[in-house]
């Protein structure tokens, strides 16, 4: 699979696992970040792979960005939509700043992504889109109205796209990721995590980055060519939908 892959959130948790598999796949990788520059140092390090840093959030940004990418690397093929953050609180605690900032950076960023290379994924006749949002843009989550709406908002997003695009050779799906063994879920406390969250998850455990990246590159194959508009929920039974 020799294509020009970016993503976001590219250098941590399951945009790192899904970057170094798709570079393992045979793709040219790049792995977007925000702000850690350490984090991003090392996986350049460790990896090879090129980081770019810019804030998804931001319009402009995103478009400087991905026509630096394809100005250094090629036209982009592959695009896997990670990045994200949380603000969690109760809604009638919930302020502005909360919302908007999780709304811009977990939905509005698809827009922002993905409007600058559609136009060139149609004109080559081939994309694969991959947006990665969560257990709880399916079933909510107490305390994450915000990130809850914007990660259904993802879904609707997803399958919008897809409609618009199938003809031209370009997939759009969602990943839902359940609770995955990244550094913030790992910083929930032991003993709720313990008594609180794995006993909910039928398989009896956390999942792995590594099994989210593996997701990813298949949706980002050409195997795949006939799925698209779909949601794979990868959540160890936790959510059957």
């Amino acid at each position: 699979m020799s294509r020009i892959a970016v993503v976001t959130g590219g250098t941590r948790g399951i945009g790192a696992a899904s970057s170094k598999a798709l570079k393992e796949a045979g793709c040219t990788v790049a792995a977007v970040y925000a702000c850690n520059e350490e984090a991003a140092a090392k996986f350049n390090d460790e990896t090879g792979i090129a980081v770019f840093k810019w804030d998804v959030s931001d319009t402009g940004a995103c478009a400087d960005g991905l026509a630096k990418v394809e100005s250094d690397l090629g036209p982009v093929e592959i695009l896997v939509n990670n990045a994200g953050i949380t603000r969690d609180t109760m809604f009638h605690r919930m302020d502005v700043e909360k919302w908007r900032a999780v709304i811009d950076t977990n939905l509005n960023s698809l827009f922002n992504m993905c409007r600058p290379v559609i136009e060139g994924m149609r004109e080559r006749g081939f994309g694969r889109i991959v947006n990665i949002s969560s257990i709880n843009g399916q079933k909510g989550q107490m305390g994450q109205t915000n990130y809850s709406a914007a990660k259904a908002g993802e879904l609707g997003f997803t399958k919008a796209l897809a409609q618009e695009n199938a003809f031209k050779g370009i997939t759009v799906n969602a990943i839902c990721p359940g609770y995955i063994g990244t550094e913030m879920v790992l910083a929930v406390p032991e003993k709720v995590l313990n008594e609180k969250i794995i006993p909910l998850i039928p398989v009896g455990r956390l999942g792995e980055p590594e099994e989210i990246a593996r997701c990813v590159v298949f949706l980002a194959s050409d195997d795949a060519g006939f799925i698209t508009g779909s949601t794979l929920s990868a959540n160890g039974g936790q959510v059957m939908d």
